[in-house]
């Protein structure tokens, strides 16, 4: 079984499971998922994790994003994205490019409070909202605590914009466009979106699925790509084994704290898993482990 994740350019019109579809086929396996759903109108870097990497995807999605958006003011539709029925429209505000950029800089770097859309894949009682919202269903979504560390006005000429935007996870660009037009007292619609960034995996690197057909192993990265944000520690072959078999291991090293996370790697630099710190034992708990890796 392959191991590892491949940076996937995603094209616009497929949805995310498309892609683990087509992976799927590529190298013949089944063990495939992938970290922050795109949308089908989406384009850009989509990380998918083979084998037993599948394991580190709860880890490799909480990385800061980076989005270039492009919108229209003066138009909204039900899904907050230009695919949707129009359900109002509004003025083009009278600003130029640099008044727009300095509102957008002052009004929406730091943290706050979003309504994620009705169309979003935010979970309900196990259902996707915008399957919900596709029969008609209402539902009220909560608002999430989201982190804008960078906005930037790209182009904008007569209501037509693009903008760069570095966030946190969970952040919905759909709502962020809506929300600038309603600050602006109008309404606004994404109607282009693509993700440059996801932590370390960027656009320029990023790889097609044609590409991927010709050559598929060759774009296989390493397993921990998406997780060097994680504290690594080094243990010995016969600790490594005893986490393997599901047993705690004692570690008197470096005092971390209770629960951190820590990617483990034994002889060869070989990563064996994830444990979890006890602090007050002293000891690792394995967590995520991989077999027969050693």
């Amino acid at each position: 079984m392959k191991n590892g994740i491949l940076n996937v350019l995603k094209p616009t019109g497929m949805s995310s499971h498309d892609i683990i579809g087509q992976i799927r086929r590529i190298y013949s396996m089944k063990k495939v998922g992938h970290a922050g759903t795109l949308d089908p109108l989406a384009a850009g870097v989509l990380p998918v994790y083979l084998g037993q990497a599948t394991r580190l995807i709860e880890y490799g999605g909480n990385e800061i994003k980076t989005y270039h958006a492009e919108f229209l003011f003066g138009l909204a539709t039900d899904t907050e994205d230009i695919t949707g029925t129009v359900v109002a429209q509004g003025i083009i505000p009278d600003m130029d490019a640099a008044m727009l950029n300095t509102w957008l800089q002052e009004r929406f770097v730091g943290d706050m409070e979003q309504r994620p859309s009705q169309y979003s894949a935010v979970n309900i009682n196990g259902v996707k909202a915008y399957k919900l919202a596709r029969q008609h269903q209402q539902f009220t979504l909560p608002n999430r605590r989201v982190t804008i560390f960078e906005i930037r006005l790209l182009q904008y000429h007569r209501g037509r914009g693009l903008i760069s935007v570095t966030c946190s996870k969970g952040t919905y660009m759909r709502s962020l466009v809506r929300d600038i037009g309603e600050s602006l007292g109008t309404c606004a619609v994404m109607s282009y979106l693509v993700r440059i960034k996801a932590g370390l995996f960027d656009i320029d690197d990023a790889v097609t699925l044609e590409t991927l057909e010709k050559d598929p192993v060759r774009y296989i990265l390493p397993s921990d790509m998406g997780i060097q944000q994680m504290t690594r520690i080094n243990l010995p072959l016969e600790e490594c084994q005893f986490l393997l078999q599901g047993r705690a291991v004692s570690f008197a090293g470096r005092n971390f704290e209770e629960g951190v996370p820590l990617r483990i790697y034994g002889p060869g630099e070989i990563l064996v898993g994830i444990g979890c710190f006890n602090k007050e034992h002293h000891i690792i708990r394995p967590h995520k482990m991989f077999t027969g890796v050693l």
